[in-house]
C-alpha cells in the first residue's frame, strides 16, 4: 500500500482513542451540569461509528430533554463546546437522556418509511414539518431505504426534509 493510501484509510477510519477521550471529557462536564443542578443520574458512554455517545441514564430531579428536546440540543452543544475547549478539535459527540434520541430515532424511521410509501403511491412530493439536523438525518435514511429521495430546504432553525417521488 502507497503512503497516500495509508493517509486516505487513517482519515476514513475514525481514531478510537479520539474518540473515547471526547466522550470521557463530555462525560466529566455532564457530570459536573449535574452536580450543579443537583441531580442523579448514571452515565454511559460509547462509540458509534464516527462518533463519541454519552447518554444520561436514570436520571431524577429534572427534566434535561425538554419539549420536542430543545433542553436536551443545547446541553448537547454545551457538551461539544467543552470538549472543544480541551482539544481543539470540532466534536460530532451525540447527547442523550433517558434514551430520547433512540426512541425518536425509531419514530422519525416510521414516519420516513410511511411518507415514502405515501409519495410512492401519489406521485407528489411531500413536504415534512421542520426538524434538527438529527432528526432530518434518520428521516433521509429512511428514505433512501425505502428507494426514494429527499432533500433538506429552508434555513435553520426552519429547515425541513421534502420527500420526492422516483
Amino acid at each position: 500500500m502507497t503512503e497516500a493510501e495509508q493517509e486516505t484509510v487513517a482519515k476514513a477510519a475514525p481514531d478510537l482513542a479520539a474518540l473515547e477521550q471526547e466522550g470521557e471529557i463530555a462525560a466529566d462536564y455532564v457530570e459536573g451540569l449535574l452536580d450543579i443542578a443537583d441531580m442523579d443520574g448514571d452515565i454511559d458512554m460509547d462509540v458509534e461509528g464516527d462518533r463519541a455517545v454519552v447518554s444520561v441514564v436514570d436520571v431524577k430531579g429534572g427534566d434535561l430533554v425538554g419539549r420536542n428536546g430543545e433542553i436536551l440540543e443545547a446541553l448537547q452543544e454545551l457538551t461539544r463546546l467543552a470538549v472543544h475547549r480541551q482539544t481543539g478539535e470540532r466534536s460530532r459527540l451525540m447527547l442523550d437522556v433517558g434514551g430520547f434520541r433512540e426512541r425518536r430515532r425509531a419514530e422519525l424511521s416510521k414516519i420516513g418509511g410511511e411518507v415514502a410509501d405515501e409519495v410512492k403511491r401519489s406521485g407528489e412530493p411531500k413536504p415534512l414539518q421542520p426538524m434538527t439536523p438529527f432528526e432530518r438525518k434518520i428521516v433521509h435514511d429512511a428514505v433512501a431505504a425505502a428507494g426514494l429521495r429527499s432533500e433538506s430546504e429552508g434555513e435553520e432553525p426552519n429547515r425541513f426534509v421534502v420527500v420526492l417521488p422516483a
